[in-house]
């Protein structure tokens, strides 16, 4: 079986397009890793046709002009890739935004931390510059609760943006617990009904010095866990909860890890924001194309790693590549160099569709598969 034809086979139930559609959407996907980049005019020198370059350029721009999307039926495609159903998990809730001529393109992010990044989900395109509001969180948040519901989620994790009284009492009512970092400057209300800055409640620490306080405090109309770090800028980290947390420094750590995700859609990886395409419909189509390839390259380098050759860690404690980069690079040259073998075939659409948990190294255990170079 061919790449593209097994890619077909696994897509056909989730996406609902007809074979032509579906045909272009894979010839693009295979072009985006094999070029690694998203501008539309490269993306046609790779895609595999017989028409002349720019008969190509204009089909991938009707398809991104015509197309409808599902995007619940791409998000549940995404979960079953890692088999999160029965599992526990963090959400993390960002935006990444760039100019291109007068244009500002906001994309606000869905996403679950896992190994060191965040698997996009869900993601809305912002007609604006600017912060994202608390309509468009709780949109968001909605809709991937209403697909895989909410007993999953261990909490939601978000940097100083999110903040807001109507956002947070959502959350509390939906039972999701949040850790979301404050501005110093941040008011609350003390037990005397006075207002002052929460930075006074951790304005004697010290440099690398935290603080969970023990009690509750009141933030606007909510009343929040709060606690708090002195960086080495000087700068204070203030986190506030609707929970106590054990290690709330150590848990809202995890939220840097959408900022990997797109630093790897950016330069890192596929160059979102040289796309050229402005309208905020068809960005949204680029991200589902670029999620999907995000993921099938991020597991690869797990198997990678895993089966094949262990990232060296360097003296700073990280690892020479990304997970998301090692698999990258294998996937790009191995459709350079052509895949005259089926075992490869098969062994990239395994890495595609199984979620990395199952499989296995070695003797093959129930429900799992075995997987060797």
């Amino acid at each position: 079986m061919k790449l593209s034809d097994g890619l077909s086979v696994i897509l056909k139930g989730h996406l609902g397009w007809g074979k032509c559609r579906q045909d272009c959407f894979i010839g693009m996907l295979l072009a985006l890793v094999r070029l690694k980049h998203i501008n539309l005019t490269q993306l046609a020198l790779a895609f595999a046709s017989q028409a002349d370059p720019k008969s190509r350029y204009r089909r991938l721009q009707r398809f991104f002009r015509e197309v409808v999307f599902d995007y619940d039926a791409i998000a549940r495609l995404i979960m079953a890739m890692f088999d999160w159903s029965d599992q526990s998990y963090y959400l993390t809730l960002d935006r990444t935004n760039w100019q291109w001529g007068e244009k500002n393109l906001n994309i606000l992010t869905l996403g679950i931390v896992y190994k060191g990044t965040a698997i996009p989900v869900y993601w809305l395109v912002l007609n604006k510059r600017g912060n994202s509001n608390q309509r468009e969180r709780i949109a968001l948040l909605q809709r991937f609760i209403r697909q895989f519901g909410r007993s999953g989620i261990l909490g939601i994790l978000g940097d100083r943006e999110f903040i807001g009284d109507h956002w947070w009492q959502w959350l509390s009512d939906q039972r999701i617990p949040y850790l979301i970092r404050m501005k110093e400057n941040q008011l609350l209300t003390d037990r005397q009904g006075h207002e002052r800055p929460v930075r006074s409640l951790f304005a004697d620490l010290k440099v690398g010095q935290s603080r969970a306080l023990r009690k509750r405090r009141r933030i606007g109309q909510q009343w929040v866990w709060l606690s708090g770090l002195k960086l080495d800028s000087g700068e204070l980290l203030i986190l506030a909860g609707n929970q106590r947390f054990q290690q709330p420094l150590g848990v809202y750590g995890l939220r840097w890890e959408i900022e990997n995700l797109f630093q790897c859609l950016k330069g890192r990886g596929f160059h979102l924001e040289e796309t050229r395409l402005t309208r905020y419909f068809r960005i949204k189509k680029v991200m589902a194309l670029l999620a999907l390839a995000f993921c099938w390259a991020h597991k690869t380098g797990e198997w990678k790693h895993k089966a094949v050759k262990p990232l060296k860690i360097k003296k700073h404690g990280r690892p020479e590549q990304s997970l998301f980069r090692y698999g990258l690079d294998y996937l790009t040259d191995t459709l350079l160099h052509g895949m005259p073998d089926a075992v490869v075939q098969v062994r990239l659409l395994v890495l595609f569709l199984w979620p990395p948990e199952k499989i296995v190294i070695g003797e093959q255990a129930p429900g799992a598969i075995a997987l060797m170079e």
